[in-house]
């Protein structure tokens, strides 16, 4: 009989490479858990609100992981997963990238402090690929000239 992981069994780091190996290639699935892992308050509380999904990789025993965000309203609804106006605006964009949940900007914009403002924003040039734009061409030089740009808002350095 093979055990299964959980999430709760996991330390944050794993969890979050976990979340990120699932989610590699999906630019906006990636925003959202750089996002929560950046900001530092939801990774720990979705872990333990049961949220985050851990399987192996059957060949190779890789972690991949996943957030429940069709049950997360149900955890908030249930006050499983108490957080401020501002920790909650974050959670709401990280939803809103990797599962399309409508969200209110203006109910976003004003909740935010500068350093989660940051955050969102870094998420949201993520999520549209800043990150992998190259130069364009001088005029009637065809196409890009594949010099990579950096991301527009990059990600703050994690201490």
């Amino acid at each position: 009989m093979i055990i299964e992981p959980i999430a709760a069994d996991l330390d944050l780091d794993e969890v979050e490479v976990a979340l990120l190996h699932a989610a590699v290639g999906d630019y906006a699935a990636e925003a959202a858990v750089l996002l929560l892992a950046n900001d530092g308050y939801w990774l720990a509380r979705l872990r333990t609100a049961g949220l985050i999904t851990v399987e192996v990789e059957p060949v190779g025993g890789r972690l991949w992981a996943r957030i429940e965000w069709v049950e997360l309203e149900a955890g908030l609804a249930a006050g499983r997963l108490p957080g401020s106006r501002e920790e909650l605006a974050v959670l709401r964009v990280a939803a809103s990238l990797a599962d399309g949940r409508p969200v209110d900007l203006a109910d976003v914009a004003v909740a935010l402090d500068r350093r989660t403002l940051g955050l969102v924003l870094a998420a949201l040039a993520h999520a549209v690929g800043s990150h992998d734009h190259r130069a364009p061409a001088p005029a009637g030089h065809g196409s890009d000239t594949g010099e990579r740009l950096g991301p527009l808002i990059a990600w703050p350095t994690r201490r």
